[in-house]
């Protein structure tokens, strides 16, 4: 009886070998989703980011008598205050009330034009956001493809 106590105090082969195959599985599954998660993050950003600057929008619309902020004055509008017109300056005043929108304009933070911040009609160098100053619609500059292999930026 005593030297059937000694013989089982290690693992078997067919133990150590079924422990292994069970560690790959559970490895294969998670490395995969794990490395997944960066791309992830940047998709989850961008879409705050663009929730931060559609609101902006909204809410300069609502309080400019349903006007957009337009494209060559778009950060000064959002970033600082305005009068009813439109004209921004730094400091509030008697005129100067409304605003700021947003401490910043975001960076993008995804895809071919990640950290650029520009905002502008067209594509170009440092454009990060494109803005459409008749409809109020902004979208991502850019026309990478996502994780899921489907989607681009700019749909979101």
């Amino acid at each position: 009886m005593h030297q059937i106590q000694n013989r089982r105090k290690g693992f078997s082969l067919i133990e150590l070998v079924i422990v292994v195959v069970i560690l790959g599985i559970i490895g294969a599954i998670a490395i995969p989703r794990m490395s997944r998660g960066a791309s992830g993050a940047g998709e989850s950003a961008l879409i705050a980011d663009l929730a931060a600057l559609r609101n902006a929008i909204e809410l300069y619309k609502a309080e400019h008598d349903g006007a957009f902020p337009t494209v060559a004055n778009f950060a000064a509008q959002l970033t600082t205050y305005t009068t009813s017109a439109g004209a921004a300056q730094a400091t509030p005043d008697a005129t100067h009330i409304y605003g700021p929108y947003l401490h910043a304009i975001p960076t993008l933070k995804v895809g071919s034009n990640k950290g650029n911040n520009g905002v502008a009609a067209a594509d170009a160098a440092g454009v990060g956001w494109i803005y459409n100053e008749t409809t109020g619609a902004i979208n991502a500059n850019s026309s990478d493809v996502s994780s899921d292999g489907t989607t681009t930026y700019d749909q979101f």
